[in-house]
């Protein structure tokens, strides 16, 4: 299958769970939004795919955003030319209209379930839904714990020299690659490229690639490069660029990759286990910066702290396997008992509405 554009906009982090639903669209560029409530099983990935694969073939620019839970579900899908969006809009990204009837509409794919049918289940139903709650605490306090860890390790090693070096690095970079436009600052938008989730540790390289045909690959084994990627995203802003600033799912205010599409130019960070597996066009150790003495006086600590972390995520992705498993029980009593031909008319609806968005 060709690779598509696909972005996160939320992340199973320490904290819980953490939203980017707000900037989905532009406020000022929105122009219609379809907010679909429904529970497990009503069609709700089915109807955004569906919706999709008619705009693209009508060569509609497509972005898809999937599930951090699962990526194998989706959650929205956004057609930015159109200034338009299809979102699921229930927990816990829960979104409500800025201007119903204007831009936003709720699309109640409830209705297509045969309430008659469900009743006697509700004894399972109910149990299942406890069952999902209870995986997803465990998953964040494991999360806790990792991110503990992992700040730890990275506090060790930054110093003042080493955010010079970085800075400095980053102003060379901006020398070469961002030539002033004159125009007004650009903005930035926030995605996110990866998760953790069911299917553990994952990065949206391939979106990446998509994007931007020049990338640089930053080697960081130890959440190094926040700072650098920082200073590249406002230099780009300054000369007149707009941004994607993809943070990191563990670490949410930290930004972890950049993107600059009209430049085709892509800062990616490469930790171990989740190494960038294109070829770049260059690489930066974040690494090498770190002090030498630092990193030989803590070696046996960080080497320990790398392994405990690598098994707590471990842990998180086996708890959010569990609520997946949970999850597809509860499609699983709801999937028989609703009506799919009503889910794909209101699909076909959809679409006909936004194909003639101009």
């Amino acid at each position: 299958m060709e690779p598509k554009v696909t972005f996160f906009l939320g992340a199973n982090t320490p904290s819980g769970f953490y939203s980017l639903y707000d900037q989905m669209l532009e406020p000022e560029k929105a122009r219609r939004v379809f907010l679909l409530k429904g529970g497990a099983g009503c069609g709700k990935s089915s109807l955004m795919r569906r919706v999709a694969a008619k705009l693209e073939e009508a060569g509609r620019r497509t972005e898809y955003i999937v599930c951090s839970g699962d990526p194998d579900s989706l959650d929205a899908v956004i057609f930015p030319d159109l200034g338009a969006a299809i979102v699921d809009a229930t927990a816990p990204h829960v979104i409500e209209p800025h201007l119903p009837g204007v831009v936003e509409s709720y699309v109640n794919l409830g209705r297509f379930y045969d309430h008659a049918a469900l009743a006697p289940l509700r004894p399972e139903i109910e149990g299942a839904t406890d069952g999902y709650k209870e995986h997803y605490k465990r998953a964040y306090r494991c999360l806790t714990a990792a991110a503990q860890l992992f700040e730890d390790n990275r506090a060790l090693l930054t110093t003042p020299a080493l955010e010079a070096k970085a800075l400095k690095r980053a102003r060379g970079i901006l020398s070469r690659e961002v030539k002033k436009t004159g125009r007004a600052p650009g903005k930035a938008v926030q995605r996110f490229l990866g998760a953790i989730s069911c299917q553990g540790v994952s990065c949206r390289f391939d979106t990446a690639d998509i994007l931007c045909r020049k990338v640089y690959e930053l080697k960081d084994s130890y959440g190094l490069a926040a700072g650098m990627l920082t200073a590249l995203a406002a230099g780009a802003m300054s000369a007149g660029y707009d941004v994607i600033l993809c943070p990191s799912p563990l670490f949410p205010d930290r930004a972890e990759h950049l993107l600059i599409p009209e430049l085709s130019l892509a800062f990616l960070t490469s930790a171990p286990g989740l190494e960038y597996p294109g070829r770049p066009y260059r690489r930066v150790r974040l690494d090498a910066m770190a002090d030498a003495e630092l990193l030989k006086k803590y070696k046996a600590r960080l080497k320990f702290s790398r392994k405990v972390y690598a098994a707590l995520l471990g842990e998180a992705t086996d708890a959010l396997a569990q609520a997946k498993a949970v999850h597809d029980q509860l499609e699983s009593f709801y999937n028989p008992h609703v009506d799919f031909e009503g889910v794909y008319q209101q699909a076909e609806e959809i679409t006909q509405e936004l194909l003639t968005l101009d």
